[in-house]
């Protein structure tokens, strides 16, 4: 089965357009091509604290596991961490200096690099250094002291080609082959038709989704059927958001708002105005 995503999954400020002078800023990168099948994208945030503004920071589901440097952190050992799939947003009023850098994992594809199931990680941040060892301080050390963005992707990269190359620890393939379709479906798809497509039984595919990232195959699902719609949304005049809304199975207001509400935390109107 052709392992091409055609998934991209967007971030709030994406959306909410921080203007390039302000003091709150953040871009993403593309990976490098062997990195594609496993790496969504890179991104930073920087942030320079004033009175005036003190920005609400968004972070939307989005069906991947981010690694975060934190690059104003006191001590080099405690810069690094892992953050878990999120299954509703969160919103953070940003009051201190921030400088972050991330690497978001697609969540199914993160196992080789992590060791562990994606479901090890909901419960909170995770330091680097429980994962991966003492050895991952020079890389933290090396990261917070780097120059630019550029800089920090090739230590990354780096580091993760080091551990694709001596790791033999595989992605679970009924996951991989499960998320498949979901993004082919655009999240469109129920538990009963993947069953189908896979030839597993349902109750097979609910747990190893539980097992595998923390989360059963209707929330993922879910998730990529907002993310997709939220690209959608993005490139499209608002006068279009009914429609846009009904191709992705909303076929009455309230229900599409709600929904939207629950994983955005605003009205679509609100979030993309």
């Amino acid at each position: 089965m052709s392992t091409l995503r055609n998934y991209v999954p967007i971030q709030a400020p994406t959306i909410e357009n921080p203007s390039p002078d302000s003091s709150y800023t953040y871009h993403e990168y593309l990976p490098s091509p062997a990195l594609s099948p496993y790496v969504a994208c890179y991104w930073t945030l920087d942030y320079t604290a004033s009175s005036l503004q003190q920005p609400l920071h968004r972070i939307l589901p989005d069906g991947c596991v981010d690694i975060i440097f934190n690059l104003k952190a006191r001590d080099a050992s405690t810069s690094g961490f892992i953050t878990g799939l999120m299954s509703s947003y969160e919103a953070m009023r940003l009051t201190q200096d921030q400088s972050l850098f991330g690497v978001r994992f697609f969540a199914e594809s993160v196992r080789p690099f992590l060791r562990y199931p994606a479901s090890d990680f909901r419960e909170g941040p995770v330091f680097l250094e429980e994962a991966w060892g003492m050895d991952v301080n020079q890389l933290n050390e090396e990261m917070v002291t780097a120059l630019g963005a550029a800089h920090r992707m090739d230590l990354v990269e780096r580091f993760l080609m080091g551990i694709l190359g001596q790791n033999n620890v595989c992605s679970e393939p009924l996951l991989e082959h499960g998320m498949q379709y979901l993004y082919a479906a655009k999240g469109r798809i129920t538990v009963r038709a993947l069953a189908e497509k896979l030839n597993y039984s349902e109750r097979t595919i609910r747990r190893t989704f539980q097992k595998e990232l923390g989360v059963s195959p209707k929330e993922m699902s879910e998730i990529i059927r907002f993310q997709n719609l939220l690209q959608e949304l993005h490139q499209a005049n608002t006068n279009r958001f009914p429609d846009i809304a009904a191709q992705y199975g909303y076929y009455d207001q309230p229900h599409f708002i709600n929904n939207f509400r629950r994983l955005y935390g605003m009205s679509p109107i609100q979030a993309l105005k």
